[in-house]
């Protein structure tokens, strides 16, 4: 206690938004692990890499829904196939079906349909000689693959989609850092997201096509087969996580390259280090801050006894700049992942069983958006004015980012 006393953590406050991994490090460089009330729920806030890694690969640790032991309420409770907060048994038939229809196959095949979709709105960017990075290109691409080519869905409804993606996304915040309009909107975009999946999914059944919805439909395991509302559930995670980490991986790390003009210049120069690079952004400037768990049974980490049914809010941002893990960890060095001995994996994308599985699209996505960009306008930078952050708080990611060509 003595350690923690005079300590508040205030990272999640509206004066942190651009930059929380300062009040992050104050509590991290102090303790593993901070008492905090989220609401009315107690928890501890774990803040280092060890701790957090420890949480989301321990056999101890989930979610604790189906046992009724979670102190958090289930905002996805209502959706039968949101498998991201589900344990096992059950979470593992659900990624058993799913990887059945996102094989390495399918995603391969989605890199060259990237391609196409960034070349064509490169190409009407520098006709204009402008761009919103974030409007003009991470949505746009977010929308053609995931909305588009993986679900089936027609280019005309994009739109919606991205309306209901951010407000449901908005919405996957703990209730009590949200208002209670962001709630309203919540619900009333996952019943129009739900009920247009389950319109589209009729027309699969009655005509497959060559997208992951369709496999949707067909995949099953041993005969097991995703129910109706099943299929639907899984489809508007798919849009919304899928969604929306790929579209902030794109502007968060081109804000990154572009605060860093010696590292941008150093991928001009190395187009081989995309991959790394892709890697330390997720790192520096993750696009998901922090997840939820619940101890399902007695244990201990960071010398704390949890009891079967505490609570704990794993800050994979703070994790990702531990100082314990990676040296200089407030740099941007896109050569960090490189090389035959990079340092520990980080946690932009999870660990453990629920480790995110459009991972590679994103990857696709990052990499062909950034690498485009930066072979075909020479003479990209930063437009003047403000950059502004979303509010939501375990999505991090920026408005706009127009950039001059």
């Amino acid at each position: 206690m003595s350690i923690t006393a005079d300590l508040t953590f205030d990272a999640f406050a509206p004066d942190h938004r651009a930059d929380p991994y300062p009040a992050y490090r104050r509590v991290r460089s102090a303790t593993p692990l901070f008492p905090y009330t989220l609401g009315e729920v107690p928890v501890q806030l774990v803040t280092r890499y060890e701790e957090c890694a420890a949480v989301l690969t321990g056999t101890d640790w989930g979610h604790g829904y189906a046992a009724g032991i979670s102190p958090f309420r289930d905002t996805s409770a209502a959706i039968p196939g949101s498998f991201v907060r589900m344990d096992p048994p059950e979470h593992g038939r659900y990624r058993k079906l799913v990887a059945k229809a996102f094989t390495p196959k399918m995603i391969g095949e989605l890199a060259p349909v990237a391609g196409t979709v960034v070349d064509g709105l490169v190409d009407a960017a520098l006709e204009r000689g402008e761009l919103d990075v974030l409007e003009d290109l991470a949505v746009p691409l977010a929308v053609a693959m995931v909305a588009v080519r993986l679900l089936g869905a027609d280019a005309a409804d994009g739109p919606s989609f991205r309306a209901w993606q951010l407000a449901i996304a908005r919405g996957s915040d703990p209730d009590s850092l949200l208002g209670p309009d962001d709630i309203s909107a919540r619900t009333d975009a996952a019943l129009a997201c739900m009920g247009h999946f389950a319109k589209l999914i009729g027309e699969k059944k009655q005509r497959p096509g060559p997208d992951l919805l369709s496999e949707l439909v067909a995949a099953s395991v041993d005969g097991d087969f995703l129910t109706e509302p099943e299929v639907i559930g899984m489809s508007l995670l798919l849009l919304v996580a899928g969604m929306e980490t790929s579209i902030n991986l794109i502007g968060n790390g081109m804000l990154a390259l572009l605060r860093h003009p010696e590292q941008l210049a150093l991928l001009r120069e190395r187009p081989d280090l995309i991959g790394p690079a892709i890697d330390e952004m997720l790192r520096y400037d993750a696009p998901t801050q922090f997840t939820i768990r619940v101890a399902l049974a007695d244990t201990e980490v960071g010398e704390h006894t949890f009891r079967r049914g505490d609570g704990v809010v794993v800050l994979t941002g703070s994790a990702n700049r531990d100082e314990r893990v990676y040296a200089d960890p407030d740099t941007f060095d896109i050569t960090r992942f490189a090389g035959n001995r990079p340092p520990r994996k980080h946690l932009g994308f999870s660990l453990g069983i629920h480790y995110c599985v459009g991972a590679p699209l994103a990857r696709i996505e990052a990499e062909t958006a950034i690498r485009t960009l930066l072979d075909r306008a020479p003479a990209l930078a930063m437009a003047d004015g403000p950059v502004e952050y979303r509010p939501s708080l375990i999505h991090r990611g920026i408005r706009h980012l127009p950039v001059t060509l």
